[in-house]
């Protein structure tokens, strides 16, 4: 630690290392590489002596990995991921290396599964993919990881479908529309820029999720609930969608220094109003919700010495 305390010109801030952070998020179209610009822009505003850089991931559970094994100071990862690898369930029990070690900061947007199909399939619900291409999303991504959970509740394999594609993110919107696949599978905060191109370039359209099987999945987790995509976010697509979703969580490990858990912290909270005009997604954020909801591992305790300062839990 510096022998006294860093301060900015215009507000004191708590000490602490020269340092660099860096934020694992996801795919440079999707919102948890939003989310990661977002805090490291505040971060490099507001906390002297911290350089604050955000890198393109494979998403969620590459997040977790990289942040127990300390090679990210910061992870963006769904709640579900983060209760999974916690609780050492849903098929993390049998992992080498546990997740003991990780705690979280705060929680962000909500996510919704979100099933988007060609409007020339003929693809109106969950129980149309059976027999169909379908990209299911790439290994360690936090929509694999969730449509593995559907495919469970709905008795599939990977052989229920005609092609059970593995692209990234960034890729499944152009193979869409050139035909490679008629449906993707996407967890997401809206408006979503992969989406907007699949809406605008091929005439895709947002396809509802429910049924028992869903129902069954919301009542039994404690990371899901029923989520609403709005009507009218997405070229052709007016009316609302109902879904079920998960949260995004912004994690870090145990050993962070807790002045720095704190700053990062700070810096996101007392400047909520900025960070809710930097993506759309970002709009309807709740500190209260964001400081006790969709968090499995225990708050880091620098997290949560400025939540008890500012009465949010």
């Amino acid at each position: 630690m510096l022998a006294g305390a860093i301060v900015s010109f215009f507000r004191p801030q708590p000490a602490v290392a020269e340092s660099d952070i860096v934020i694992g998020t996801g795919s440079v179209l999707g919102v948890y590489f939003q989310v990661g610009r977002g805090v490291c822009g505040l971060v490099n505003q507001n906390v002297a002596g911290v350089r604050c850089s955000a890198v393109p991931t494979a998403g969620s559970l590459f997040n977790l990995d990289s942040v127990r094994d300390y090679a990210f100071e910061v992870g963006i990862v769904q709640s579900d991921v983060q209760y999974k690898a916690f609780k050492r369930t849903g098929g993390l029990e049998f992992v080498d290396v546990g997740y003991e070690n990780i705690r979280s900061l705060f929680s962000v947007h909500g996510e919704p599964f979100t099933l988007v199909a060609r409007r020339d399939s003929g693809i109106g619900s969950l129980s149309d993919l059976e027999g169909r291409r379908v990209n299911l999303g790439n290994p360690g991504s936090g929509q694999r990881a969730t449509m593995q959970v559907v495919m469970d509740a709905m008795g599939w394999t990977k052989d229920s479908f005609a092609l059970a594609g593995e692209l990234p993110a960034s890729q499944q919107s152009l193979a869409l529309c050139h035909g490679q696949i008629e449906a993707m599978i996407y967890v997401v905060g809206h408006p979503n820029k992969s989406i907007t191109k699949a809406t605008d370039l091929c005439d895709a359209v947002v396809v509802r999720v429910e049924g028992p099987q869903i129902d069954q999945l919301v009542a039994r987790n404690p990371y899901y609930s029923y989520m609403t995509i709005p009507g009218g976010i997405y070229n052709g697509n007016e009316e609302p969608v109902r879904t079920f979703g998960v949260r995004a969580t912004v994690v870090v490990a145990e050993n962070m220094d807790d002045d720095m858990a704190y700053a990062i912290v700070k810096a996101v909270f007392d400047n909520l109003d900025k960070f809710r005009r930097m993506y759309p997604a970002f709009g309807q954020l709740d500190p209260k919700r964001m400081a006790n909801e969709g968090m499995a591992a225990p708050l880091h305790k620098g997290a949560e010495r400025y939540y008890r300062e500012k009465g949010l839990m």
